[in-house]
């Protein structure tokens, strides 16, 4: 989970059919607009030199994917494009094309300037942008335009927002497949949470689209200058955001090495036990807000053990008695909610160590969470430098406490998550 700069790599499969999908896309799209030639090529400049701006400043802004919300909005604002500034309004194949060659013209200097950049995230804009050209044209007639009355005015937002919402839907779709691809999290799950991340960004782009677009189609060349504003200001917000997500993840992973440096935990627990963790959450079908929470949790679930007298050999807290490893969490869960910002990863961390009959078992408003951590973290313990048993003999020492000590909804979807090769 590390950031790195330069290509994000990512296994074979849905990545590469999305890569090929908008490359012939994107191509046949060019060609058809060199032998129909490009209409309105001003407006076919403005727009794609703001996708290709956008794509230059593109940004990560969770862990999943970057974004480039000007280019979004300038894409999606070029494919509902309508007069009466507009003589032609950019066929689908124009606007594919534009989109196409403006994203590869803004990725292009990010890959010599060796930043990190996104191929797929790039050829799926194509694709929803395509979507969203394709809903546009099909549902409105080709002499509607913004003609100053409210009976033209309706059916043309009414099709915009069709056209956005295609869009969104669109990618939503790819980026569900690709979640269940990639961290094997059930579909319907992933789904949801595709569609929680475009009712929560994707909307602020698709307004931003849609305002450009109308204030084009009336304004004509003066329109995009008026517009881009709100359009650097969602930027900004964006970026702020993510700036603030990242010093969360950075001060988290700095709290969870003190226990490292201090011989309370062996080099790298932590990150395996949180990397185990995630994947029991992704599996179980958490939502990303929870998903982050267990992660931190997972990462802190040692932080309490500064206070006990001797470290563990090889960091086994599972070698401790009962009494310490709780009173190991309850000192953990103190510390982070002195943070003031991580009340709920205190309370799993709290939990952590609590055995499930005597737990959650009897008490539903402790989180599933803290059963994964517990979990996890005896897994890690079993397989890793402290226990070096193999993972089918873990999974047998993790069965003889089930319904006991661990979780037995966690301990199903362990095997799961192993069975389907997950490794440290």
């Amino acid at each position: 989970m590390a950031d790195s700069e330069g290509l994000e790599v990512r296994r074979l499969g849905s990545g590469a059919v999305i890569i090929l999908a908008g490359s012939v896309l994107g191509l046949a799209a060019l060609a058809i607009t060199a032998r129909r030639g490009i209409s309105e090529w001003p407006y076919a400049l403005t727009f794609g030199l703001l996708i290709a701006i956008g794509e230059m400043v593109q940004f990560r802004v969770d862990r999943s994917r970057n974004r480039a919300p000007i280019a979004t909005s300038a894409a999606l604002g070029y494919a509902v494009l309508r007069g009466p500034e507009l003589a032609i309004p950019p066929d689908v194949a124009q606007v594919i094309a534009v989109t196409a060659m403006a994203t590869l013209g803004g990725v292009l200097p990010r890959v010599i300037a060796g930043m990190r950049w996104d191929i797929v995230v790039s050829c799926r804009r194509v694709l929803s942008v395509a979507c969203a050209s394709a809903v546009f044209a099909a549902v409105t007639p080709a002499d509607l335009s913004w003609s100053g009355s409210w009976k033209d005015a309706w059916p043309l937002t009414g099709a915009m927002l069709l056209a956005v919402l295609g869009a969104a839907t669109m990618d939503a779709l790819i980026g569900a497949g690709q979640a269940t691809e990639k961290y094997n999290q059930p579909f319907p799950a992933a789904l949801r949470d595709e569609v929680v991340v475009a009712a929560r960004i994707g909307m602020a782009m698709a307004i931003s689209g849609v305002l450009l677009a109308s204030g084009t189609s009336l304004l004509g060349l003066w329109g995009p200058p008026l517009v881009v504003v709100p359009l650097f200001l969602t930027q900004f917000a964006f970026r702020r955001f993510a700036s603030a997500q990242r010093t969360y993840r950075t001060t988290v992973r700095s709290m969870a090495r003190s226990t490292e440096i201090a011989g309370f935990s062996s080099a790298g627990q932590n990150a395996r036990t949180a990397s185990l963790a995630v994947a029991l959450g992704y599996d179980l079908g958490l939502r990303p807000d929870r998903l982050e929470a267990l992660e931190y949790a997972a990462l802190l679930s040692g932080v309490g053990q500064l206070a006990l007298a001797d470290p563990s050999p090889g960091g086994a807290s599972l070698l401790r008695s009962r009494g310490e490893r709780q009173q190991a969490a309850e000192i953990g869960a103190s510390i982070i909610e002195r943070s003031g910002v991580l009340d709920h990863v205190a309370e799993i961390v709290r939990h952590s160590n609590d055995p499930y009959r005597q737990g959650r078992a009897n008490n539903s408003d402790i989180p599933v969470e803290s059963g994964i951590v517990n979990v996890a973290l005896a897994y890690e313990q079993l397989v890793g430098e402290s226990g070096g048993q193999s993972p089918d003999k873990a999974m047998e020492s993790i069965g003889l406490g089930i319904g006991a000590e661990y979780d037995p909804v966690v301990v199903e979807s362990l095997r799961r998550v192993i069975g389907r090769g997950f490794r440290f």
